[in-house]
């Protein structure tokens, strides 16, 4: 085992009805409150009504900034930091999917700046202070309710980008499970399979734990037993709650334990996917992932049929098993070529371009321009 520090302060609410408490909560920062949200689900579900009943009520000042998109950007996060700014805010309330969860953790730190938000990303500045935030997600996929990492995209200069501070960890976090009665079949299923490459990263890092290893798979377990039972009825409470649970657990420092670094090769992959042809995350890693396991195998394939083996309850080998795992991924509806998504014109040169120009690379399996080419032409 790798020596670590586990670290998480984020207190989570979970269950029905944990929205009791937010405005008791939501006090003990202040009273001048930014609400962020994203593009409209939240109030058609009447959740932002919700929301705004209980400021209202309980007397908050409210400013707020709306919009912000699936694949986020710096532009939002600067714009929703100026009006934080300007109302001189002393909470912020992130309402919505990892998107709006990751936004907002930038946005905590820019509002105290006067630079934008991105250059937290490139290294020119490191935040020293944060705007406290509490965070409500609508949907199971990202863990983004429950550890310090953000990820932001800049199309002016080509990068989609992860930054993460102990600044910019959630206060709190409310997950109501019926919060994600309304989330559609697609993007449940790009949130089974994100909360599961969560748990390949960690499983693929730097370091052997063998406890951290069972976390790892027994997450992966849950969300294969209950995720197609989910897609098959997605307004049961008991499944929603159940995937909800998993994709938290999934990223909040469980899983690390033991471990120096994860391997992330597959992430920084998928998010030139995302950056250029803006296909959802979880779609992009259900792309890469198969054809990255068939790149690597050669190096990890014990590590692979180990993964398969446990997860599949029989002997498998490297092959067998990426086959078993991207056979799942075709089941919960997921794309796993680029092909799938129908996009038209040349593929492979702009996204040689883009790993080249993002550095795309894994903290434990590294690649080079030559494993770009033919991790590539695995997943077109």
């Amino acid at each position: 085992m790798e020596n670590f520090i586990a670290y998480n302060p984020t207190t989570l609410h979970f269950g029905k009805n944990v929205l009791t408490m937010l405005g008791s909560t939501l006090k003990e920062y202040g009273n001048r409150v930014l609400l962020v949200y994203g593009k409209g689900s939240v109030k058609k579900s009447g959740l932002y009504d919700m929301i705004m009943g209980v400021l209202k009520t309980q007397g908050f000042e409210i400013c707020e900034y709306g919009g912000i998109k699936p694949n986020p950007v710096i532009e939002d996060v600067d714009a929703a930091a100026a009006i934080g700014r300007q109302h001189n805010v002393n909470v912020i309330l992130a309402v919505g999917g990892g998107s709006v969860i990751d936004s907002v953790k930038i946005i905590s730190v820019t509002i105290p700046v006067n630079h934008g938000g991105w250059e937290f990303f490139g290294g020119e500045a490191k935040p020293v202070t944060a705007i406290p935030f509490i965070a409500i997600p609508t949907l199971a996929a990202t863990g983004s309710e429950m550890n310090p990492f953000a990820v932001v995209s800049n199309h002016a200069q080509g990068q989609k980008s992860a930054f993460g501070s102990p600044l910019t960890f959630p206060k709190h976090s409310f997950l109501d499970p019926a919060l994600t009665l309304t989330v559609p079949k697609n993007h449940t299923a790009y949130g089974i399979a994100d909360l599961i490459a969560h748990c390949f990263e960690a499983w693929f890092g730097v370091g052997e734990s063998t406890l951290t290893d069972r976390f790892v798979i027994s997450i992966i377990r849950e969300a294969m037993d209950y995720g197609p039972k989910l897609l098959g009825d997605l307004h049961n409470y008991e499944y929603r709650e159940r995937i909800m649970f998993s994709a938290t657990m999934a990223l909040n420092g469980m899983t690390m334990y033991g471990r120096s670094t994860g391997d992330w090769g597959v992430h920084s992959a998928g998010h030139c996917l995302s950056l250029l042809y803006d296909v959802p995350h979880g779609a992009s890693l259900t792309i890469v992932f198969p054809a990255w396991m068939r790149h690597f195998k050669g190096q990890i394939g014990n590590r692979i049929a180990q993964l398969g083996s446990s997860l599949f309850d029989e002997p498998l080998t490297a092959d067998e098993s990426i086959d078993r795992i991207e056979a799942f991924f075709k089941s919960l509806g997921c794309p796993t070529r680029l092909s799938d998504m129908n996009i038209p014109g040349d593929l492979y040169q702009p996204i040689f371009e883009s790993m080249i120009h993002s550095k795309v690379n894994g903290g434990n399996m590294k690649m080079k321009e030559e494993d770009y080419e033919k991790l590539i032409r695995l997943y077109l």
